[in-house]
């Protein structure tokens, strides 16, 4: 985490001084929330619009951070470690990623909104597949499925092909650049049908 520690607080940093600085330009109802088409369809309160995503990016940091001290199989956490602090500082990224377009959208910028979001979460996606992978048993990260939870097993087999079924779905996002009107299904889909897979193959690998 000391590695990636000062990363996170720089980039949640500029996000709050973004919001401030940029607090008196902005439009008194802002844009925040777009539909399957990319067309806007939800506003926010200007406060709300610039300091939403930044206060959300500090308790997404602060409840990762807290969740492995409290997982009775945190010996396991530590095992891949490397990967889940990985995730984290990704994680953030990519929320500060969203926010700079919706800033962009709000002072006047236009732009395909879903095509810009499309590369994010391949990425977000395909590191899920590596960090699923490499987990071990634990209480927070991961399949947990009673079958994963009571062997080890099967949480490997299950969390080996997870991690296969993520990346995949990764790189099927990618199809919505070139697609964009079926992006946000290229993006869903695969995400959705992996993880129902992956519950009935853990119970599959138990019995």
């Amino acid at each position: 985490m000391k590695a990636v520690k000062p990363i996170i607080f720089f980039i949640i940093l500029v996000s709050f001084l973004i919001a401030i600085f940029l607090y008196p330009q902005m439009p008194a109802q802002m844009a925040g929330h777009w539909n399957i088409k990319g067309e806007v369809d939800g506003y926010l309160p200007k406060f709300w619009g610039l300091f939403l995503m930044p206060i959300l990016s500090v308790v997404m940091y602060l409840l990762f951070i807290f969740l492995p001290k409290i997982d009775p199989l945190k010996a396991n956490i530590a095992k891949f470690r490397k990967y889940y602090n990985g995730f984290i500082l990704l994680l953030i990224s990519f929320l500060f990623y969203l926010y700079l377009l919706t800033i962009f959208w709000n002072l006047g910028y236009r732009f395909g909104l879903i095509q810009f979001l499309v590369p994010a979460f391949s990425v977000l996606f395909y590191y899920v597949g590596v960090l699923l992978e490499n987990a071990k048993r634990n209480w927070f990260i991961g399949i947990r499925t009673p079958w994963t939870m009571s062997c080890d097993k099967v949480w490997d087999k299950t969390h080996q092909l997870a991690g296969k079924l993520f990346k995949i779905s990764g790189t099927v996002a990618l199809l919505g650049i070139f697609l964009p009107q079926f992006a946000f299904w290229f993006v869903l889909v695969p995400v959705v049908f992996s993880s129902l897979y992956l519950v009935v193959y853990s119970y599959l690998v138990y019995l």
